[in-house]
């Protein structure tokens, strides 16, 4: 029995080691010092810079010439050329616009990246907070199978108790002993993998009770601000924005491209100087580019279309499933037995009333009803957690 005791109470300190936080503060403190969204952020930023480049003319020519005359009387002659070519002065424009919606679009991306991870994180402290109420609802149950333990122990003793109904007692105390070191075990696991997320800094998290969220009934009202949140959505819009302006980019690039510059010659006892100017005939260089763009929109647009059905079909689902998990709570909770029965069982037990088969038949029916209420809200809270999962 002293085994017994310092076993859960081992497991106690375990489970309160760590100080309270908040869903809220513990989210806020994994977008701190994710390692990943740190990767993400770096990388978005290199890509905010690539999309930045190439945007001015391309790069001056200077040519140099030494020509050596034959015959020599004739001297020898030097050709100097500065050049500089330009696309059609709408190109730049364009370019400059590109950049800027692929910069935004970067953004989009690592929105969606910063979303997986919080929602991952939600989930481990849903996870967490199941466990923790669970762990709470068995630290009882210990508390009472140790208290009949030591009753029909004493009992037994002088007489007062059968062997079997000493064993029942202790199984029922081993048994409620093991299940709480399972959830310990659990409990720590899920711990390291919200540590995980943290860069390896252990975060406190013991809430035991799950909020209550209001969903909206109506699916398809609620859906109508959701969309608008959905990064992959947002990118798609943003994407066939982008493919549009490349199609205006790559007619501006067809048009007939600049060339201008200073030229100088020098032969002997002559001097020739002034400016050269050129310009590209667009026959072939750029063929189908055009046609590129335009099929490139039609598919992106393709790509959305599809993209907001599965969108829509997924929520809807899930949008569903929460309001039946949620009608399905309100009853169940209202038909659990409170823990007055409980007391009045223990009495009738402990009296000899009804023996202890009987009551702890009745006392398993209660606990399995309390477990199921867990496993429900849990089941609700992992729902909301998909359902809400771009509105963190």
């Amino acid at each position: 029995m002293k085994k017994i005791i310092i076993t859960i109470v081992s497991a106690i300190s375990v489970f309160t080691v760590y100080s309270q936080a908040s869903l809220d503060s513990v989210l806020a403190e994994i977008e701190r010092n994710n390692t990943t969204l740190a990767a993400y952020r770096s990388n978005a930023d290199a890509d905010k810079m690539s999309n930045r480049t190439g945007l001015m003319p391309d790069n001056p020519e200077v040519a140099f010439n030494y020509l050596w005359g034959n015959p020599d009387q004739i001297g020898n002659r030097t050709d100097l050329a500065i050049t500089q070519s330009f696309d059609f002065p709408t190109a730049y424009v364009y370019k400059s616009q590109l950049a800027d919606m692929k910069n935004e679009q970067v953004e989009m991306e690592y929105k969606k990246q910063r979303y997986d991870v919080l929602l991952q994180a939600k989930l481990i402290c849903s996870e967490l907070t199941y466990l923790n109420a669970l762990h709470a609802e068995y630290q009882k149950r210990f508390s009472n199978d140790l208290k009949i333990a030591n009753s029909y122990n004493k009992r037994m003793k002088v007489g007062d108790a059968t062997v079997l109904e000493h064993n029942k007692a202790q199984s029922s105390l081993l048994n409620t002993e093991k299940k709480l070191e399972q959830i310990s075990i659990a409990r720590n696991a899920a711990m390291q993998q919200l540590a995980a997320l943290n860069a390896g800094q252990i975060i406190s998290f013991n809430d035991s009770v799950f909020s209550t969220n209001i969903i909206e009934a109506d699916f398809e009202k609620w859906y109508a601000q959701a969309a608008n949140y959905n990064p992959m959505l947002n990118w798609l819009k943003q994407e066939i924005a982008i493919s549009s302006k490349e199609k205006q980019l790559q007619v501006a690039q067809n048009l007939p491209k600049l060339n201008a510059g200073y030229m100088s010659e020098k032969v002997v006892g002559e001097q020739f100087q002034g400016v050269t100017l050129g310009v590209s005939i667009p026959l072939w260089g750029n063929k189908n580019t055009v046609k590129y763009a335009k099929l490139k929109t039609e598919a992106i647009n393709s790509m959305e279309a599809d993209a907001k059905v599965q969108f829509y079909n997924e929520m809807k689902t899930l949008h569903s499933k929460a309001i039946a998990l949620q009608t399905s709570l309100t009853d169940f909770k209202q038909r659990i037995t409170g823990n007055a029965i409980l007391e009045l069982y223990e009495k009738a037990m402990l009296k000899g009333e009804i023996s202890i088969s009987e009551y702890y038949f009745e006392l398993m029916v209660y606990y399995d009803n309390k477990e199921e209420l867990l496993n429900m809200e849990k089941e609700l809270q992992f729902t909301l957690a998909n359902l809400n999962q771009y509105n963190l």
